[in-house]
Formats: C-alpha cells, sequence, structure tokens
C-alpha cells in the first residue's frame, strides 16, 4: 500500500511539473521571454481572457533604464495557445499572487520564491529530450531565437519583430534575424502556417 502511494504521489508531482512547464514553453516562446523575464512573472501584474489574450507587466527589465516597467501582449490562439496554458497553470496550482512560475519540490509543494534563471536551462531541455529531442542544443535564448524565426517565416520585418519583442537596439535584433533566417529554411511551410494567426505588433492591443 506504501508502495502504491508512493507512485501516486510521483505521478501527482509530474503532472503538476507538466502544467508548469507547457505554461512557461509556450509563454516564453510566443512572448520571446528570456529565462530571467519568465521568472520574474508575477501573477498580480497578469490579466488574461481565455480566447482573447493576454497583457503582461514587468516592473523592470533589461532594456528599462528609467525603472518604468514595461508592458507586453500575448494573443490567444487556437492550438498551443500561451494564454490557455497560463490560466491552466494558475488554476491547477492555486495561484492568485506571486510568482507564476516556482520550483516543486519532491512532495509537490510549491515553493514560494520564483524558479532561478540557471534553472529554466535544465527545465526545457528535459521536457524536449522526453519529447524525443535533443535537448543540449537548446539554451537560455532559444524561445526568443525560435520565435524569432517563426516571425522571420511568417514574413514579419525586422521592425515588427523589434517593437513585438521589445528590442531596442538593431544590433541585438539582427542577431537574432539573421539566425532566424538561417533556420527557417528547415521549417516545413505546413507547420508554420499552422500559428499564422497571431498578430503583428500593430494588430496588438
Amino acid at each position: 500500500m506504501l508502495g502504491l502511494s508512493k507512485k501516486v504521489r510521483v505521478a501527482s508531482v509530474r503532472v503538476l511539473r507538466c502544467w508548469r512547464d507547457r505554461a512557461l514553453i509556450l509563454l516564453g516562446f510566443w512572448r520571446a521571454f528570456r529565462s530571467d523575464e519568465l521568472c520574474r512573472l508575477q501573477v498580480e501584474h497578469i490579466q488574461a481572457r481565455a480566447g482573447e489574450g493576454m497583457t503582461l507587466f514587468l516592473p523592470r527589465s533589461k532594456g528599462d533604464r528609467d525603472n518604468l516597467g514595461t508592458s507586453y501582449s500575448a494573443p490567444a490562439l487556437q492550438r498551443l495557445c500561451p494564454v490557455q496554458a497560463y490560466l491552466e497553470w494558475i488554476a491547477v496550482a492555486g495561484l492568485a499572487l506571486g510568482p507564476v512560475f516556482r520550483g516543486i519540490n519532491r512532495w509537490g509543494q510549491l515553493q514560494v520564491t520564483p524558479l532561478h534563471p540557471n534553472s529554466v536551462i535544465p527545465l526545457l531541455r528535459q521536457t524536449l529530450q522526453r519529447a524525443g529531442l535533443d535537448g543540449e542544443q537548446y539554451s537560455c535564448h532559444s524561445l526568443r531565437r525560435g520565435f524569432a524565426t517563426w516571425a522571420t517565416c511568417n514574413g514579419w520585418d525586422q521592425k515588427s519583430l523589434m517593437s513585438y519583442v521589445g528590442w531596442k537596439d538593431a544590433k541585438s535584433a539582427l542577431r537574432y534575424v539573421e539566425a532566424a533566417r538561417f533556420f527557417a529554411g528547415a521549417l516545413q511551410a505546413p507547420a508554420v502556417r499552422e500559428f499564422s494567426a497571431i498578430p503583428l505588433p500593430d494588430e496588438v492591443g
């Protein structure tokens, strides 16, 4: 009986982590966030409506020299939706305040403190490895680079990409765009078109 209880507990912890990791990866990808930005998200700074979209506020960010904070938007999608993934995660975890993405201990208890940015990389790699991919090829910039590739494949110009991601330095953006153009040819067009519903920056409120 004790063995069965342990298996149930382990399974419950894995399921909880899956809800968290799915939200982290989808939100990180579609918002082109870095690891540190994901780890600084607070529930009270996010407004999300299923089927509509979400707004996220970061009180401080890398390019915010005046510490005024930065607001971001993300649309709801029919598939691989960051909004739905976020809403489901906070509902399952029972989160109303504090860090969105937290550690989960072996007993399935949520930590009070946020994930450390350095822990996002192994989390991402483990998830990819479970999906049969070579996780070692991915880094803390992979989600942002992946979105830049997707946007480039869908015809976004550099100005639109900079506006959406929040880049103010064209040189920084160009590094991602050039890498995106290199990898874009490896993507199959049908797979890319499935998510072409995401609006350009001018269409995002």
